[in-house]
């Protein structure tokens, strides 16, 4: 069994799981809610690592595009010729940077529409997938299934341009 060593995320993950098995399964049996409830749990702190991972690879990713005094910043809508102060950066650098993040971007806008909205609101949004499902009128499993063709969509186009994730 996975643990998360996060306090406010390992609230959360229980409150999302109590939430589960209250609309999903209130009208069972009380004895059957200790089991419904681990199982319940262990996919809800699943879904946490995944969604971890895959929004860590592309903060990851995104985190060298980004100055280095704004932490609130996207990259995507910030890039700007003097974003560095210091000069520490050459046109060069600069150019394939902005060149980089319009692929990025292109690549995003190419997704099918359901995919691009899975994934930004999961990814760039920060949404859970309850909150996602319930913004884009369908079930929890098709975000999962949106995102994660979109993350293995967005992974191919971006190595077959020659950006390595």
């Amino acid at each position: 069994m996975f643990a998360v060593r996060e306090e406010e995320s390992a609230l959360d993950i229980v409150q999302d799981s109590m939430l589960k098995l209250a609309e999903k399964y209130g009208d069972r049996p009380a004895e059957e809610f200790p089991m419904l409830f681990q199982r319940i749990l262990q996919n809800t702190i699943r879904d946490f690592y995944r969604r971890s991972k895959v929004r860590s690879m592309w903060t990851t990713l995104l985190s060298a595009f980004a100055p280095d005094d704004d932490e609130d910043s996207d990259p995507l809508e910030t890039l700007a010729a003097d974003e560095d102060a210091g000069g520490t950066r050459t046109p060069e650098s600069q150019l394939v940077q902005a060149q980089t993040l319009n692929i990025i971007d292109e690549e995003i806008k190419n997704l099918p529409a359901r995919q691009r909205e899975a994934f930004l609101m999961r990814y760039w949004e920060d949404m859970d997938v309850a909150e996602t499902a319930a913004a884009m009128g369908c079930s929890e499993g098709s975000v999962k299934t949106h995102c994660s063709r979109a993350t293995h969509a967005l992974a191919s186009a971006l190595s077959a341009r020659g950006i390595k994730l």
